[in-house]
C-alpha cells in the first residue's frame, strides 16, 4: 500500500462520511417539519401533499445513502482488489492491438458498472417510484431502454473511444490538449444531434397542437429574438407522472419541448411563465457559461492525467500493475469523483445563482404571481419538500429550497 492508496481510501471515507452526516440532517430537518407546511404555502399546498412530499424526499435520500456505501465497495472491488487488473488480463489473453484492447477493456468495464447497477435502478423505478405513485413504466419499455441505451452506447462510445485512445497514442506529451478538442467537439455534436436524432429513439415527440398556447409561446420567443426547430410536447407520462419543460439542442437543432404531464398540471400562463424561465437560461448564455466551465474543469482534469499517466504510484495505489493509456483513463474516471467531491457546493452554488437569474428574466416577461403558482404547482405534482436542511441544499440542491425561491420572487412585487 503506497501513500497514493492512503489518499484515496482517506478522500472515499471522508466524501462518504460527509455525504452520511449530511443525509442525516436532511432527514431529520424533513421530520421535524413533516407535520406543518410552510406558512408562504399553506394555502396552496394541502398537508397530506406536504407530507408525500416529505415522506418522498427521504425515502430517496436513504436509498441514495445505500447506493453510495454500494458504489463505494464497488469501486473498492474494482481498483485496490485487482478488478480491473483481472479484466485486463482477459482483454490482453486476446492478443489484440493496444488501441482495440483497450476499446474493449473501457466497454466492458461500463457495461459491467451498469449490469451491476441494474438492481438498484429496478428498486428506484419499480418499488421507490411506484410506492409513491410516479412511475408509469412497463417492464417491457424498462427492458426496451437498457437494449436502445446499451447499442446507442455501443455505436457512439466505440469509435470515440477508439479516437480518444489512437490520439493518446500517438499526439506525444500533449496528447491530453487534443483529446480535450476531441471531447469539445463531440460535445457540442451530441448537443446538435441528440434531439433530432437520439431523443425520438426513447420517447415519441408531437408538435403542440393548442392553437391559443402555441401562439402564446411564439409570441413570447418572438418578442425575445429565439428560433426554434419548434415546440414538441413528449410522451413523459408514459414512463413517469412528473412534469418538466426544456430547451434541448444546438444551433438549427434547437427546440422546445413540454412534458404531456406538465401540459396537463398547469395552466395557460404557467405554461408561459415556466417556459420564459427555461428562456431565461438561454438570454443569459448559461449554457455557455456551463460549458466554459465544465471545459475548463476538462482541459485542467486531462492535464493532471497527463501527468499522472507516465507515474508508476497512480496505477500500482489502484491495484494495477500493468500502465496502459486506456488503464490511467478509466482508473481517472471511477477514481477521481473521491477526490472532487468537495467541489460539489461550488457548482451547486453557481446553478442555484443561474435559477436566480432565469427566474428574474421570467419575471419581466410574463407576470411574476404565474411564475409563483406554476413553481407551487411542480413542487406539489411532484413531491418536492418544501423544507430541505439547508447545509444539505447548499452542497447538493442544483435549485434554490422552494421557500427562498418564492420569496426571491415575491420581492419582485415590492
Amino acid at each position: 500500500m503506497n501513500l497514493f492508496t492512503i489518499l484515496f481510501l482517506i478522500g472515499l471515507g471522508t466524501s462518504i462520511i460527509v455525504q452520511w452526516f449530511l443525509v442525516l440532517r436532511h432527514i431529520k430537518h424533513i421530520s421535524g417539519n413533516r407535520q406543518k407546511v410552510p406558512e408562504d404555502f399553506s394555502d396552496k399546498i394541502p398537508i397530506e401533499a406536504h407530507q408525500k412530499a416529505a415522506d418522498y424526499t427521504q425515502a430517496k435520500v436513504k436509498t441514495g445513502l445505500v447506493e453510495l456505501i454500494i458504489g463505494s465497495i464497488f469501486l473498492l472491488l474494482w481498483t485496490i482488489a485487482g478488478g480491473l487488473q483481472y479484466l485486463d488480463s482477459l482483454w490482453r489473453s486476446l492478443s489484440l492491438s493496444e488501441i482495440w484492447t483497450g476499446t474493449g477493456f473501457i466497454l466492458s468495464v461500463f457495461a459491467i458498472m451498469a449490469i451491476l447497477d441494474l438492481p438498484m435502478s429496478i428498486f428506484r423505478t419499480f418499488k421507490l417510484e411506484q410506492s409513491f405513485g410516479f412511475n408509469k413504466m412497463t417492464p417491457k419499455i424498462f427492458i426496451m431502454d437498457i437494449v436502445k441505451n446499451a447499442i446507442v452506447g455501443l455505436i457512439i462510445g466505440t469509435p470515440l473511444i477508439l479516437l480518444v485512445l489512437w490520439i493518446m497514442e500517438n499526439s506525444g506529451n500533449f496528447w491530453w490538449v487534443y483529446v480535450w478538442i476531441t471531447w469539445l467537439g463531440f460535445s457540442l455534436l451530441m448537443m446538435w444531434a441528440y434531439p433530432a436524432f437520439i431523443a425520438p429513439l426513447f420517447n415519441k415527440f408531437r408538435p403542440l397542437e393548442n392553437e391559443e398556447l402555441r401562439t402564446r409561446i411564439e409570441n413570447l420567443l418572438t418578442r425575445n429574438g429565439f428560433k426554434s426547430q419548434g415546440i414538441f410536447v413528449m410522451d413523459g407520462s408514459t414512463r413517469s407522472t412528473h412534469g418538466n419543460a426544456y430547451f434541448t439542442g444546438l444551433g438549427a437543432n434547437k427546440r422546445i419541448v413540454f412534458f404531456d404531464t406538465l401540459i396537463d398540471e398547469l395552466s395557460y400562463d404557467e405554461i408561459e411563465a415556466v417556459l420564459a424561465h427555461e428562456l431565461g437560461h438561454f438570454k443569459c448564455n448559461h449554457i455557455r457559461k456551463r460549458i466554459a466551465v465544465l471545459g475548463t474543469i476538462f482541459l485542467i482534469g486531462l492535464a493532471i492525467l497527463g501527468w499522472l499517466i507516465n507515474e508508476s504510484w497512480f496505477y500500482n495505489g489502484l491495484g494495477v500493475d500493468q500502465p496502459s493509456t486506456y488503464m490511467a483513463l478509466v482508473l481517472f474516471i471511477i477514481a477521481s469523483p473521491a477526490f472532487t467531491f468537495f467541489l460539489q457546493p461550488m457548482f451547486s452554488s453557481i446553478s442555484r445563482q443561474h435559477e436566480f437569474e432565469a427566474d428574474d428574466f421570467a419575471a419581466d416577461q410574463a407576470q411574476t404571481d404565474n411564475l409563483i403558482t406554476a413553481l407551487v404547482n411542480l413542487y406539489r405534482e411532484n413531491a418536492n419538500t418544501l423544507t430541505p436542511d439547508p447545509l444539505y441544499s447548499a452542497f447538493h440542491d442544483s435549485h434554490p429550497p422552494a421557500p427562498i425561491r418564492i420569496a426571491h420572487l415575491k420581492s419582485k412585487f415590492a
